[in-house]
């Protein structure tokens, strides 16, 4: 039996986008350790309403950005994740590990986190079998519809738009983005109880990046165990919602929480209101059973975008065509493509080069444009509960929107659960509110979202 676990928080985190930070959230949450995950660093004043709170976490939006970007931001973060007093400090990566040297660099994370807090190695877990991502030698697979893909041979991510992963060994493809040491501890390692041996072997001088493989329930307790036991030592992790699935694993086999907490759900409604700005094919497969069940789809010309008054037009035409939705009773879902294949995909790239801007400033400008339909629909209609889809649309969008916490509330899919917000706007305080990456979900994700919870095979 392990110790009792402390008092007080257990675990602060900054997620790179917001859909990855609603994916911890939600662990700790269903495994009965509350949790909040704020939108931008807290005041004192306001991180004191939550002080209750087991997990404390900050969305962000790092996965789009330069390591400039990191430079000039994450320090700072850092240093506030230290304030809150947890006995870790997590940066949350998305569980395909996009990144790459120049935008989202999980590297220039590490380092930068390194150089605040001052670790004595840096355990990476990636692993989430739970949500599907499997890690066996330091490469990373991943399901999709029921399918598993080496991630250099995933249908999204080895041909992703902006950080295609053409390297499934995180090992390797991490060394692109630092020149810190990077060692693995393997499966064979963690079946065998090897850990202590091979940490050993690997830390030597520096300070160190250790991968650790997980394929099962039993391998993640381990790497919990590891990370948790040796907390005071390496105190900086990163990786994805892998870490808490992995620690909530441990603590469950050592007796510290509850193995079975009672499942949430949240009362159905009449009507969502759904704004996606995501190119995933499991999103499209999304909307088109949504189209048939009782939403309606309503496609964004995202080309407008390249030209200001243009765009506002466009949000115009859509929260018209939402609110008219609105009131035939159906569920109105903006959207900007359905997968990677529609041609509204390259039509943006084309407008981009053709207009002379870059896409990132493109794409920053259609995720806020989507918040604000968003807002319109709800300030106008009696909708309460809304979905955004799409990890980078669901940084600009919320953001956008005026709401600076959330909690869960009612678990829909693993990785994107229904939350509440947290406002000083009354109009947007106890917003129910899912944000929902590209890969995560079934078919009838949007659907379960407006019935409170994961609905019954048909």
């Amino acid at each position: 039996m392990s110790e009792a676990l402390p008092p007080g928080p257990l675990l602060a985190y900054y997620g790179d986008d917001f859909t990855g930070s609603a994916a911890v959230m939600e662990v700790m949450s269903f495994a009965g350790l509350d949790s909040v995950m704020f939108l931008k660093p807290p005041s004192p004043q306001r991180l004191a309403a939550f002080a209750d709170r087991r997990c404390i976490g900050i969305a962000g939006i790092a996965r789009s950005q330069s390591p400039a970007w990191m430079d000039a931001h994450l320090p700072a973060i850092y240093r506030s994740l230290v304030g809150i007093g947890a006995p870790l400090i997590h940066y949350k990566t998305c569980s395909t590990f996009d990144s790459a040297p120049a935008i989202g660099s999980i590297g220039r994370a590490i380092d930068l986190g390194v150089a605040t807090l001052s670790p004595g190695w840096v355990p990476l877990l990636v692993a989430a079998p739970p949500i599907g991502r499997y890690q066996l030698f330091g490469n990373l697979f991943a399901v999709v519809g029921g399918v598993g893909h080496r991630l250099d041979r995933h249908p999204v991510m080895a041909r992703h738009p902006v950080t295609p992963m053409d390297e499934a060994d995180l090992t390797r493809h991490l060394a692109r983005q630092t020149n810190r040491r990077i060692g693995l501890i393997d499966w064979p390692a963690l079946q065998n109880d090897r850990v202590p041996d091979v940490l050993a072997a690997i830390r030597g001088d520096g300070i160190p990046v250790i991968a650790i493989d997980g394929v099962d329930e039993p391998s993640l307790a381990a790497a919990g165990r590891l990370i948790w036991q040796d907390r005071a030592a390496c105190r900086f992790v990163a990786g994805s919602q892998g870490v808490e699935y992995a620690l909530v694993a441990h603590w469950r086999a050592a007796g510290l929480i509850p193995r079975s907490p009672p499942t949430l759900r949240a009362a159905p409604v009449a009507q969502i209101a759904v704004v996606s700005g995501s190119c995933s094919p499991v999103t499209a497969g999304q909307i088109a059973h949504a189209g048939q069940h009782g939403f309606e789809p309503i496609r964004l010309d995202a080309t407008r975008a390249v030209d200001t008054a243009a765009w506002q037009a466009e949000c115009g035409r859509a929260v018209a065509a939402a609110l008219a939705a609105v009131g035939t009773g159906a569920s109105p879902l903006v959207f900007t493509a359905q997968g990677p294949d529609d041609p509204a995909v390259p039509a943006m790239a084309e407008a981009c080069r053709s207009a002379g801007l870059d896409m990132a400033t493109v794409n920053d400008r259609i995720g806020a444009g989507l918040g604000t339909i968003l807002g319109a629909i709800l300030d106008a209609s009696s909708v309460t509960r809304a979905l955004i889809a799409g990890g980078d649309t669901s940084g600009h969008a919320t953001l956008s929107l005026g709401i600076d916490a959330l909690s869960a509330i009612a678990a829909i899919a693993p990785g994107s659960p229904l939350c509440r917000a947290y406002a000083d706007d009354p109009r947007r305080d106890g917003l129910e509110l899912a944000l929902k990456g590209g890969q995560i979900g079934g078919d009838d994700y949007f659907a379960a979202v407006r019935a409170g919870g994961p609905l019954p095979p048909p």
